[in-house]
C-alpha cells in the first residue's frame, strides 16, 4: 500500500512552498517523501522532483501548438494525463515502493478540483493503484480578511471535497505573514451567530435567508475546519503531518522495532 497527499487550492496559495517545507521537515525527521509535479507550467523547484508531468507535456508546448491560452492549454496538459494514466504515469509509479509517500503539487485553477473531472479520475488512478491519498487544501490566511471571504473559501474547499470524496485537511497558510493573529483566530474557531451578523451586515437583505442557509450547512455538518500552518515553527507543519498521516493511515502497519537488550549498556 502507497501512501499520498494530493496539494490543491487557489493560485498563489503557497502549495510549492508547502511542499517545499514538508520535504526539509521529512528530510531532518530522516523520513523519505517524494515530490510529483503536476503542474505542466512549473518553472523552478525548491524540492527534489522525483516526478515531472512536463516530462510527458508542458504547458508552453500545449500552448504553441495548439493555440490554446494559458487556462485552456493547462485544461488540455491535465486531459492528455489523464489519457496517459495507464501508460505515462503507471510506467513512473512502478519505480516506487509498495509503502511510498507521494506528494503531488497540483495546478491552482479551481476548477480543477471543483466541477471539471481530471483530478477526480487521477484521483481514482491512484487507489486502484492501491494508494491511500488525502487532499491537502491550502487556503492563503491573508484571503481571510472578512466573512465574506471566509465563506467563499468555505463554499470552494466544500467543492473540492464533495468533487474529490477523498479524506480532506484544510490549511490556512502563510500564517507568518500575518500581523494581526487575532482576526485569523475568529475564522478558526468560529462563532456562527457572529458570522451570521457581520454576513448581513456586509450584504443586501434579499440575501439574508442565503446566508442563514450557507451558515447553518457549514456550522451543523461542521464539513469545513481549517489548520493554521506557520513554517517557522516545526511544530506547526508536524502537527499538520500528523493529521494527515492519521487521515491515511501512515505507519498504522509498520513493525514495532524492539532492540536487543544488552546488559552491558546498563554498567556504568
Amino acid at each position: 500500500m502507497g501512501y499520498a497527499q494530493l496539494v490543491i487550492g487557489p493560485a498563489g496559495s503557497g502549495k510549492s512552498t508547502y511542499c517545499s517545507s514538508l520535504y526539509r521537515h521529512c528530510e531532518t525527521m530522516r523520513r523519505t517523501v517524494h515530490i510529483v509535479n503536476l503542474d505542466p507550467a512549473a518553472e523552478d523547484f525548491d524540492y527534489p522532483v522525483a516526478v515531472d508531468i512536463r516530462e510527458l507535456i508542458s504547458l508552453d508546448d500545449a500552448m504553441e501548438q495548439l493555440g490554446l491560452g494559458p487556462n485552456g492549454g493547462l485544461i488540455y496538459c491535465l486531459e492528455h494525463l489523464q489519457e496517459n494514466l495507464d501508460d505515462w504515469l503507471a510506467d513512473e509509479l512502478e519505480n516506487f515502493m509498495d509503502d511510498d509517500y507521494l506528494v503531488f503539487d497540483c495546478p491552482g485553477q479551481i476548477e480543477l478540483f471543483s466541477h471539471v473531472p481530471v483530478l477526480r479520475n487521477f484521483v481514482d488512478h491512484l487507489k486502484r493503484k492501491n494508494f491511500n491519498v488525502c487532499a491537502v487544501y491550502l487556503l492563503d490566511s491573508q484571503f481571510m480578511t472578512d466573512v465574506t471571504k471566509f465563506i467563499s473559501g468555505c463554499m470552494a474547499s466544500l467543492s473540492a471535497m464533495v468533487q474529490l470524496e477523498l479524506p480532506h485537511v484544510n490549511i490556512l497558510s502563510k500564517m507568518d505573514l500575518v500581523k494581526n493573529k487575532k482576526d485569523i483566530e475568529d475564522y478558526l474557531n468560529p462563532d456562527s451567530r457572529v458570522l451570521l451578523s457581520e454576513l448581513n451586515a456586509n450584504m443586501a437583505p434579499q440575501f439574508e435567508k442565503l446566508n442563514k442557509a450557507l451558515l447553518e450547512m457549514v456550522d451543523d455538518y461542521n464539513m469545513v475546519s481549517f489548520m493554521p500552518l506557520d513554517l517557522r515553527k516545526e511544530t506547526s507543519i508536524r502537527y499538520i503531518l500528523s493529521q494527515i498521516d492519521y487521515s491515511i493511515q501512515y505507519g498504522e502497519d509498520a513493525d514495532v522495532k524492539v532492540r536487543d537488550y544488552d546488559p552491558e549498556d546498563n554498567e556504568d
